[in-house]
């Protein structure tokens, strides 16, 4: 993947917007990054996305801005001069496809079909929006397609919410999502910014998907973490399941045979992607030990520890 691909990848939900009043663009881009998704594909069937594209691009830098709804060269003209990092098209068009790659900026048309796939695909683009996606099969679809088209990657758009978007997020060949239930048109011309954040951090929370893995517990030697973990399967009555280095009580409680990381033992928290997982805490701040690092046959990282302990614990991401 590019790097702007990979942003895409690791922000997973892409706003598209719709503004009708440039001035509200900067407040709503800030609104955005403040509930961790921070991008928009604006969309020109307004009089102002020239304009919003224009401020967000000047005013809010780290955004990932790009714009949406892209018909004509002349459109497509106006919104890299704006400052567009990518242009988007609601279907595929070969002469605005071509003419956008071209002029070196990253594009991702509109596709519903394996024919206009295919189209694309010729093009040298491996990344592709599809649209109407629930409308056009959802994630069953695209399921179908990544058999034969095997190096191609979908940005699904329209009829995804915070219901549905893991539906499709779980699948390893989206890139992204698409979505405009956190900008809706009341929402923007309300000016409701703390509610636009909220919602964002609602999808946010929704697609990473936190929730406690198990708990490890360092143990002087091999005997004690044989007593403990029996201990412990004896009172909850869970599985006393043995290992290498540790020994289970369950899924619950890890007892390891040596001291391991953290003055105490450490704090697994799974997560439905550990890379996403990775870039959204890093936005809030969050450190990792990178030769922690644990990365599966295609390169995803299933496990990775935070720099700093808590209370005593290790604390580490691990892929559900």
């Amino acid at each position: 993947m590019t790097e702007l691909q990979k942003k895409f990848f690791s922000i997973g939900v892409i706003p598209v917007i719709a503004i009708e009043d440039a001035e509200k663009a900067v407040p709503l881009a800030r609104a955005l990054v403040k509930g961790g998704l921070p991008a928009a594909e604006v969309t020109f069937r307004t009089a102002a996305a020239e304009e919003a594209i224009r401020r967000i691009a000047t005013e809010v830098p780290e955004m990932l801005v790009g714009a949406g709804t892209v018909l004509t060269r002349e459109q497509a003209d106006r919104a890299i001069a704006a400052g567009s990092q990518f242009i988007v098209s609601p279907g595929f068009n070969p002469d605005i496809t071509r003419y956008v790659i071209e002029k070196g900026v990253a594009m991702m048309p509109g596709t519903a079909t394996p024919g206009e796939m295919e189209q694309a695909m010729s093009m040298g683009l491996d990344v592709v929006k599809f649209f109407p996606a629930e409308q056009n099969g959802g994630v069953a679809k695209l399921k179908a397609l990544a058999g034969p088209y095997g190096n191609l990657r979908w940005m699904p758009t329209g009829g995804v919410n915070t219901k549905n978007m893991m539906d499709y997020l779980s699948f390893d060949r989206i890139i992204a999502c698409g979505g405009t239930w956190m900008v809706k048109k009341d929402l923007i011309e309300g000016e409701k910014w703390d509610e636009i954040t909220r919602i964002c951090k609602e999808a946010v929370h929704t697609m990473l998907g936190f929730e406690l893995a198990h708990v490890g517990i360092n143990c002087a030697n091999e005997e004690q973490a044989q007593q403990t973990a029996q201990t412990l399967c004896a009172i909850f009555d869970v599985e006393y399941k043995p290992g290498n280095s540790s020994i289970f009580a369950g899924s619950m409680v890890e007892c390891n045979k040596a001291p391991g990381r953290g003055a105490n033992g450490h704090i697994a928290i799974a997560t439905n992607n550990v890379d996403r997982a990775i870039y959204h805490l890093g936005l809030r701040g969050v450190k990792f030990d990178e030769s922690s690092r644990k990365e599966d046959a295609k390169g995803n990282t299933k496990a990775i520890y935070l720099q700093d302990e808590l209370a005593g614990f290790a604390v580490h991401l691990v892929k559900k």
